[in-house]
C-alpha cells in the first residue's frame, strides 16, 4: 500500500528493451498529487483510466502489486476495453465476504499509518536501515526506493481509504488476459492456493504464476523467477 512506481526500477531495467514502460505513483503516493476525497481501489483504478487515456496509450498491458494490483484489476473490471492483458501480483484476494475484506483493510492502512509515523522519524538512512535487517537480500536500491517511497505516503491515503472490494465479482467482469502472481502465506504473501483456485473459476483468462519461498515482496524475493514469469506471459499477449 506504500510502494510506488520507483519501487519497480528493477524490473522496468529488465524489460526497458523490449517494452515502453511507464511507472506511475499512485494519488496520494510518491509525487503524485494528494488531493481532498475518497480514496478506494475503484478511484484509483479511476486515475489510472485517465492517465491511460491522456497518454494516449492504445491498448497497454498494465500491471501491479497489493494495492497496485487490486487497483489494476478495478482498471479492467470497470474500462474492459482500455488494456491488452493485466498483471495481478499478490493482490488483495481473501475468501471471506466483502465486508470482512473491508475490516481487513481497515485494519492495513491503520498499521500502516503507525509505521508511516515511526519512520518519519527515523528518517531515510534509519528507514533504509530498518529495511536491510528485515530484508537483508534486497539491494541499495531496493532498499533506497522502498524507503523514499514509505516517507512518501501522505497522511490522507491512510486516513481516507475505504473499499468493501468484491474481488470475485470484479474478476467476472474480466475479459482479458490476466497473470496471476502468488507468493508462499506461510512467509506472509496474502494469495492462498485456494483463493488462485477461485479466482482461476471467476476468470477463465486468468493464468496462476505461484513463486515458491516468496513473501508479499514476489519481485523483490524471487526477481529471476518473476521475470522468467512476466517475460512469457507477455510474449504470449503482445
Amino acid at each position: 500500500g506504500t510502494a510506488n512506481g520507483r519501487s519497480w526500477t528493477r524490473v522496468a531495467s529488465a524489460l526497458v528493451d523490449t517494452f515502453d514502460v511507464i511507472a506511475p505513483d499512485a494519488r496520494g503516493h510518491g509525487l503524485t498529487d494528494a488531493p481532498a476525497g475518497e480514496y478506494s481501489f475503484t478511484t484509483l483504478g479511476n486515475d489510472l483510466a485517465g492517465f491511460i487515456q491522456v497518454l494516449g496509450l492504445d491498448n497497454p498491458i498494465v500491471g501491479g502489486a497489493s494495492l497496485g494490483a487490486n487497483t489494476v484489476l478495478s482498471l479492467v473490471a470497470d474500462h474492459p476495453d482500455i488494456a491488452r492483458a493485466a498483471i495481478l501480483e499478490d493482490p488483495i484476494f481473501f475468501l471471506q465476504s466483502p465486508e470482512a475484506t473491508q475490516h481487513w483493510i481497515a485494519t492495513a492502512v491503520a498499521s500502516l499509518r503507525a509505521e508511516a509515523i515511526s519512520l518519519a522519524n527515523l528518517g531515510l538512512d534509519g528507514t533504509v536501515e530498518r529495511f536491510r535487517l528485515a530484508n537483508p537480500h534486497w539491494s541499495d536500491a531496493e532498499l533506497e526506493n522502498a524507503a523514499t517511497a514509505k516517507l512518501q505516503v501522505r497522511d490522507v491515503f491512510f486516513t481516507t481509504f475505504r473499499d468493501r472490494f468484491d474481488w470475485q465479482a470484479m474478476l467476472g467482469r474480466v475479459h482479458c488476459p490476466v497473470l496471476l502472481v502468488t507468493g508462499d502465506p506461510e512467509r506472509g504473501a496474502l494469495v492462498t492456493a485456494e483463493a488462485a483456485a477461485v479466482a482461476k473459476r471467476c476468470c477463465p483468462t486468468l493464468e496462476v504464476s505461484h513463486m515458491p519461498d516468496a513473501s508479499h515482496n514476489i519481485n523483490s524475493d524471487q526477481f529471476d523467477r518473476y521475470l522468467a514469469a512476466l517475460r512469457g506471459f507477455l510474449s504470449r499477449v503482445s
